[in-house]
């Protein structure tokens, strides 16, 4: 059997200095920003709050130069990013451009699409959806059905995507689609796309959430034309593009902090006389504590140009258990005390009818776990 190992992280005295800069720049930008705003964590969306960041040089930081980035560290990134989730900032404009679709161009089209799309990204003017689910799919990426064919003009590409996050305010998405017959090896015959949001075509249709958000599309492709040179990497290798573009989706510490703002609240409220309070507290903080190290450890592994996708899966599902739990602790801790309207019982409401998404999104529970056996040897 094999073994996972996490080695914790240590963040040196930089990013310190940094971390202090940042939370200055927040309490500027999101004075007087209620429990109600920050509680949609990295779901919020402001192209304009993306755009400030772009000019403090936090979109981007560890990019070279040459694709408009800034060759800062990876853990300084992971600084920026704690601060801004911890802080409920609205980053969902540029945050899958950022945390994927950007490293996704770089790497597997790095003289082609990477360098006029990618300086884009870093000035925070161009957004992305991915382009993966499919109606009748789930997390099967290699059952989808949507499919190019190559023409004289372009890849002629017709089917659909569905939960594509953002898909009605973003510039780009990164689809994967079948070029290819499927063979004894089902994940044969798959290839990656960037396809611009504007293209004939292409229509998108708004799914609105348990929430009432419209954040959540269905997007139909009735031969959209996609030119030539927006293949990413080789015909047929979208697999292995995808599974890479997975680890950078899972890796993050937004996979354990989406529920952060109801812990403050909570923490807010407690009594700091009441054992119980104490103990349900303590336990939550201890368990951000270790998922705070188990991120910061496959932050490093990144900086290290290791794959962290075993890590990424582990600490997703783990910290989605944790960000789930929270509502129920909440309500236990305090039920009908709770005044409405109040910024503990926003946080609770909203988090309530969210948190059964979070163990869906960059991969349902299921998938994850069997990365994580098939990985450590368990089947």
């Amino acid at each position: 059997m094999q073994a996972l190992n996490i080695s914790p992280g240590e963040l040196p005295p930089e990013c310190e200095a940094l971390r202090t800069e940042v939370r200055a720049f927040l309490e500027e930008h999101l004075t007087g920003w209620t429990a109600a705003q920050r509680v949609r964590n990295w779901s919020g969306r402001d192209a304009a709050f993306s755009r400030l960041l772009a000019t403090k040089g936090w979109l981007g930081m560890t990019w070279p130069r040459r694709y408009g980035g800034h060759e800062r560290s990876m853990l300084e990134r992971y600084v920026v990013l704690e601060e801004l989730l911890a802080a409920g900032a609205p980053v969902a404009a540029h945050w899958i451009a950022e945390r994927q679709s950007g490293p996704l161009l770089m790497r597997f089209a790095p003289d082609t699409l990477a360098p006029r799309i990618v300086p884009q990204i870093a000035r925070g003017e161009a957004f992305f959806c991915i382009g993966m689910s499919e109606p009748d799919s789930g997390s099967d990426l290699a059952s989808v059905r949507t499919h190019a064919r190559r023409t004289e003009r372009g890849w002629l590409i017709n089917g659909r995507k569905v939960w594509t996050t953002g898909a009605a305010e973003v510039h780009y998405m990164i689809a994967i689609v079948r070029t290819g017959e499927r063979g004894q090896n089902r994940h044969e015959g798959l290839s990656q796309f960037l396809v611009d949001m504007k293209t004939p075509g292409l229509t998108v249709r708004p799914i609105v959430s348990q929430v009432g958000d419209r954040e959540f599309n269905e997007v139909t492709f009735d031969d959209v034309l996609v030119p030539h040179e927006h293949l990413i990497g080789n015909e047929g290798d979208g697999w292995k593009q995808v599974v890479t573009e997975l680890a950078f989706e899972r890796s993050g510490p937004e996979r354990y902090l989406s529920s952060t703002q109801l812990l403050l609240e909570m923490l807010d409220a407690a009594d700091p006389g009441d054992a119980r309070h104490a103990m349900a507290l303590g336990r939550v903080t201890a368990q951000y504590a270790t998922l705070r190290q188990m991120s910061l450890g496959v932050s490093a592994m990144l900086a290290r140009g290791e794959n962290p996708a075993l890590a990424a899966a582990a600490v997703k599902d783990q910290g989605a258990l944790v960000e789930q739990a929270m509502p129920d602790i909440a309500h236990d801790l305090f039920g009908g005390s709770v005044p409405p309207g109040s910024p503990l019982a926003d946080a609770m409401d909203y988090l309530t009818l969210a948190v059964p998404s979070f163990s869906l999104r960059g991969g349902t529970r299921e998938i994850l776990r069997g990365i994580l056996a098939k990985g450590l040897d368990l089947r």
